[in-house]
């Protein structure tokens, strides 16, 4: 999950995820007696359960770890007191570092361009895991997880490891807890209540609540975008409006229905009405004319009060925002509308979504599979790194965890982390609220179709200097746009469209259409 909408660009079609609780073998104690010491022979540094990494520890490393996102405040305290256990158990330290939510794109291509020193980064479908996985950005890891994460390998299970396969390859350690984080609308309820506002369930009745806001709390802006608008606001609007099979990028259009129909959405009719009615929330109101500049996430909006809806978000991160909301503000109240609740289907999270992998670029792999293990199946590193310390950071009370404090106090909030990627759902603690959460995905249970959209592995080497041209046409042509900062919609289009053109778009919309039609062929998908 993210901190944004889609983030969004995916192997195999994988019908229903049946995934059951993993047991994960683990021990609560301060070592296991067979860690590896600073100066152990070449043998083996132990995991939990007994089994063996057999990996040459001998050497003290240093791990590079990257994050997504914005750093927690206590992550200098949690980072020293993993390091005093992974310096025990396998003879390495380790630097958590983040990319912050501002440019976080930008900075997470430079990391994989540019051979910088990475030992593992966090990989999904909205951080483009096919298509680096096909440039050969990361390493295999089928060779190495038996001997250096054998624990990890047996808990992952086989059909997941076959489901985040590139070219018969895995590049990737898939999450394991199964969720959904398929979109919906959002928005302070409180405020519904006390003006008497629609229920948004629809296009129309979101617009309805996002007047009514303006109209009764001027000072509150009604819609947070942020500057990722591209995915926020149109990726948000095709899915639930147009209903999209995937966030496909360049323009490409498919509905869920029909996926083999693909058609041009940039400069067609749809596209231009669509614009202007962006153009209109701008000229309402509904969002800043300085969006695009934003440096809070949306999140922030909605828990300080400076927003009071976003278009889309998935159930667990409205959770999360509810939660750190009522910390600050215990009177205030978030609703939630499921996409899925009025267009009738949802999909369940591809294993794809969240992971990790081992850059090209890394000296360390083997190291750095057996410290992911150790996040993924040894409670104390698993506890720490995603709830912070037990006493200081959180509490659990009845099973359920509650957080110190609240969101402005608190150095360290459920999942501080961003470390979506190695929940192990017999470790996960949640806060009462999240039963709303479970009813959410009980819902969405009764109306799951498969994800048709995320297995897909895009290959732009035909059009990389194409593409590498165009992103840079959205962001200064396409991106105003969407934002409502151009009079004349029309004209601003057919601008966008004539320097897109030029940029190469034809190549590569026919590019992608070709390999995403030989895809759905591959797959038996009509």
């Amino acid at each position: 999950m993210l901190g944004k909408s889609k983030k969004a660009a995916g192997i195999m079609l994988s019908s229903v995820l049946l995934l059951s609780t993993m047991a994960a073998c683990s021990s609560n104690g301060n070592n296991n007696g067979n860690a590896a010491t600073n100066n152990p022979s070449p043998t083996e540094a132990a995991t939990e359960g007994g089994e063996k990494t057999g990996i040459d520890t001998s050497k003290k490393v240093e791990l590079q770890f990257y994050m997504l996102g914005n750093a927690p405040k206590d992550l200098p305290k949690v980072e020293a007191e993993i390091n005093k256990m992974a310096l025990e158990d396998l003879n390495a330290t380790v630097k958590f570092n983040f990319t912050t939510w501002t440019d976080w794109d930008q900075k997470y291509k430079l990391l994989l361009s540019t051979g910088q020193d990475v030992d593992l980064i966090f990989t999904a479908e909205w951080t483009q895991y096919q298509q680096y996985a096909k440039k050969g950005a990361f390493l295999d890891l089928e060779p190495l997880l038996p001997t250096a994460a054998p624990a990890l390998n047996s808990f992952v299970p086989k059909d997941m490891w076959d489901a985040v396969r590139i070219d018969g390859k895995i590049y990737t350690v898939p999450a394991t807890y199964k969720e959904y984080v398929t979109n919906g609308f959002v928005w302070r309820e409180d405020l519904r209540k006390k003006y008497d506002l629609p229920t948004p369930v629809n296009i129309e009745t979101f617009e309805a609540y996002m007047e009514g806001i303006k109209q009764n709390e001027p000072s509150m802006q009604p819609l947070a975008l942020g500057g990722a608008i591209d995915q926020t606001l149109s990726d948000s609007y095709l899915d639930f409006e147009r209903k999209i099979v995937g966030p496909m990028p360049y323009g490409v259009f498919a509905t869920y229905q029909k996926p083999g129909e693909v058609t041009a959405y940039w400069g067609s009719p749809e596209h231009l009405e669509d614009l202007k009615r962006f153009k209109s929330w701008a000229d309402k109101g509904y969002f800043s004319k300085n969006e695009l500049n934003e440096k809070d996430t949306n999140q922030d909006k909605l828990t300080n009060g400076t927003a009071a809806a976003m278009i889309g978000d998935n159930p667990t991160r409205y959770n999360n925002t509810m939660s750190q909301m009522k910390s600050l503000h215990p009177d205030w109240e978030l609703g939630y509308t499921p996409y899925g609740r009025t267009n009738g289907y949802a999909t369940p999270v591809h294993p794809i979504h969240n992971g990790f992998a081992v850059p090209k670029s890394s000296d360390n792999a083997e190291r750095a599979l057996a410290f992911y293990e150790k996040l993924v199946t040894d409670k104390r590193y698993n506890l720490l790194t995603q709830y912070g310390f037990e006493g200081t950071n959180y509490t659990v009370e009845d099973g359920h965890y509650k957080m110190v404090g609240d969101a402005n106090t608190n150095g360290f909030p459920r999942e501080g982390m961003q470390g979506w990627a190695w929940r192990n759902p017999e470790f996960m603690l949640f806060e009462p609220s999240y039963d709303g959460v479970k009813a959410i995905f009980d819902e969405l249970d009764k109306i799951q179709v498969p994800d048709i959209y995320t297995g897909f592995a895009e290959d732009y080497t035909e059009y990389q200097a194409e593409r590498a041209a165009l992103e840079q046409v959205e962001k200064q042509y396409l991106f105003p746009l969407m934002a409502g900062q151009v009079a004349d919609v029309e004209a601003g289009l057919n601008t966008f469209m004539e320097k897109a053109k030029q940029a190469g778009l034809e190549k590569i919309q026919e590019g992608y259409k070709k390999q995403w039609l030989a895809y759905l062929t591959e797959a038996g998908i009509q």
